[in-house]
């Protein structure tokens, strides 16, 4: 067992396949020299290069430091929480990496304020969430009230200092230890220059210190947006209300939680006005999406998953537990303190198989598991009908987040009368396993889902395709 403090004092036990010491990653893990040099010289704006360990609030007696950053004191969840989800529990102003002046004196492309807000988790726990909501300096063009995007970042890491808010100060963390890079500021600032408000989730421990983030988790992430949206309406100086219009907005991981919280809408938060949902690249079907990552770039993330489970499912850990051979324990608490450009340095193209005790692959040992397929069956999208228009896209080449089971969502939704736009992103094979056919999607797709979700915020009427299904690849 391991213990870290919180900021409040209190011990909290974990189990023993959570990294909470947050150590140093190993030399070998640090990445070549020459991959950082490129990242560093294309990332423009505010970095914290070797300086974040001077962040700690002098409060916190005994400050949580992930791979030699040191997460800011704010980031430590109290001990006492509000009894309703969404309320906040504490805020501060936050300054934007990437900002310039604008002509009214105000900052383009909006005013940041760091949040701390109550959720519920899979287990039905309250637990604290972070996140970051920025009021525009856009005027909202379109009719009625300003409206909010509720933006669930595409996969960040498992390490506290990889939080999407974080990046949003720091668009490029860079220690020697860990880097991660903001790549969600694009689509955030698009989204703010159509005058929408925009409040950003860190999900259930992804920055807050008192757990591990529980990656992938549909309930833990569709429950974390949609108490994000309601908190963005408790923010002092917040244009937004609860008359605002309310649009998801997610890619990849961000797909999988958009697509999570407008199933869980209608039961868990009808309070919320949801105009619109664009959920990219879903991962629906994680029995697929772990044959996709493991032996990929982006092998880090079966890392990720595994632990995130581990902890919330008694059922899954007894089996990793079990099955899991030594050299594979180090690399699921060596994973859990990683960002996106750690894992892709250490683990990329990793084979889960050298994980286990018998050299099966973690999705063979699942599969073979009935308690531990029963635990990823519970994650699986597309069992519920989502509340308003949706809107999937999917890369026809991806490999990563493997197409045919972001289409079989979209099927889904049809069949349970839902209001789905379908859209194939139709491309050449940009690589087997390198990323390039589940990155490239994000950005081509960009405009056109800002665009969709820009009419349904406006009260533009969106028209279903799902007639098309039988001809869409």
């Amino acid at each position: 067992m391991s213990r870290r403090r919180t900021r409040s004092g209190a011990t909290v036990t974990t189990p023993s396949l959570r990294a909470v010491a947050r150590p140093a990653a190993p030399a070998a893990r640090r990445g070549s020299p020459a991959g950082l040099r490129l990242l560093a010289g294309v990332v423009a704006g505010t970095v914290c290069v070797g300086l974040c360990a001077g962040q700690a609030s002098a409060s916190s007696a005994e400050p949580v430091v992930s791979r030699g950053v040191t997460i800011p004191a704010f980031y430590n969840p109290p001990a006492e929480l509000p009894a309703t989800n969404g309320a906040l529990v504490r805020t501060e102003a936050m300054p934007l990496g990437l900002s310039i002046p604008g002509l009214d004196g105000r900052p383009m492309p909006g005013t940041a304020t760091r949040l701390m807000y109550r959720s519920t988790d899979s287990a039905g726990l309250p637990v604290a969430v972070t996140g970051a909501y920025i009021e525009p300096s856009a005027a909202w063009k379109g009719t009625g009230p300003r409206p909010l995007v509720a933006v669930a970042s595409g996969t960040m890491g498992q390490g506290d200092q990889c939080a999407p808010s974080f990046a949003l100060q720091h668009p490029l963390t860079l220690t020697g230890d860990t880097m991660s890079v903001g790549y969600e500021a694009l689509s955030i600032y698009r989204i703010l220059a159509t005058g929408a408000a925009v409040v950003v989730t860190d999900y259930v421990g992804l920055g807050a210190t008192d757990r591990l983030h529980t990656y992938v988790n549909r309930v833990d992430e569709g429950h974390a947006l949609l108490d994000a949206a309601r908190a963005a309406r408790a923010v002092p100086g917040a244009s937004v209300t609860a008359a605002s219009p309310t649009g998801l907005y997610g890619y990849s991981q961000g797909g999988g939680a958009s697509a999570a919280a407008a199933e869980l809408q209608p039961s868990y938060a009808p309070d919320i006005q949801l105009a619109g949902t664009y959920a990219g690249a879903p991962p629906a079907d994680l029995t697929s999406v772990m044959k996709g990552i493991d032996g990929s770039a982006l092998a880090g993330a079966l890392a990720w998953s595994v632990n995130g489970f581990a902890q919330a499912d008694p059922d899954l850990r007894a089996v990793v537990d079990a099955n899991i051979s030594a050299t594979g324990k180090a690399a699921l608490k060596d994973a859990s303190t990683m960002c996106v450009g750690d894992a892709l340095f250490g683990y990329g193209f990793a084979k889960s198989n050298k994980w286990t005790n018998d050299g099966r692959s973690l999705g063979d040992v699942i599969a073979a598991d009935s308690r531990a397929q029963a635990a990823l069956d519970r994650q699986r999208i597309g069992a519920l009908k989502p509340a308003g228009p949706v809107r999937v896209a999917t890369g026809t080449q991806d490999d990563i987040v493997p197409h045919k089971q972001a289409r079989q969502l979209a099927v889904d939704w049809c069949r349970k009368g839902g209001n789905v736009t379908y859209d194939a992103v139709i491309l050449p094979n940009l690589g087997d396993k390198i990323l390039t056919n589940h990155l490239v999607p994000l950005i081509t797709d960009q405009g056109d889902a800002i665009s969709w979700l820009t009419d349904r915020l406006s009260g533009k009427p969106a028209t279903s395709n799902c007639w098309t299904m039988p001809l869409q690849p």
